[in-house]
């Protein structure tokens, strides 16, 4: 049975494309999580009671959504980190399902897919 998989040149190009977005994704975490950090004072301690109160109501919504945002984030770079395990191996590119090529384009868009859209609409 004949093997499919992209070429060593394809998967060195998208080796390349998912660092590039490890790094920019681990960059952004690091700003969601100084956010995270330094939110904590935005220089109300004088105003009215009722703004404050509604400063830190506005705070732990922007806390949660920060949390939810670093949360997906680190998702989003371990599903990169995997995609490299599979240009390891070369199985980078094989839907999990068909078996087939995803498609480059999808791959651009989406380096870190498993399913092919084929794959995904049968879902």
């Amino acid at each position: 049975m004949e093997i499919i998989r992209y070429s060593d040149k394809d998967l060195k190009h998208f080796k390349s494309l998912i660092d590039e977005k490890i790094k920019k994704a681990k960059n952004d975490l690091a700003l969601i999580k100084s956010a995270y950090m330094n939110d904590g004072d935005n220089g109300t301690e004088d105003t009215s009671p009722t703004f404050k109160a509604f400063e830190e109501g506005s705070q732990t919504m922007s806390k949660e959504a920060n949390t939810q945002l670093a949360i997906r984030q680190e998702k989003f770079i371990r599903d990169l980190q995997a995609a490299l395990i599979r240009i390891e191996n070369k199985t980078y590119g094989v839907c999990r399902i068909t078996g087939k090529l995803i498609n480059k384009k999808r791959l651009e868009l989406v380096p870190h897919a498993t399913l092919s859209i084929e794959a995904k609409n049968m879902q």
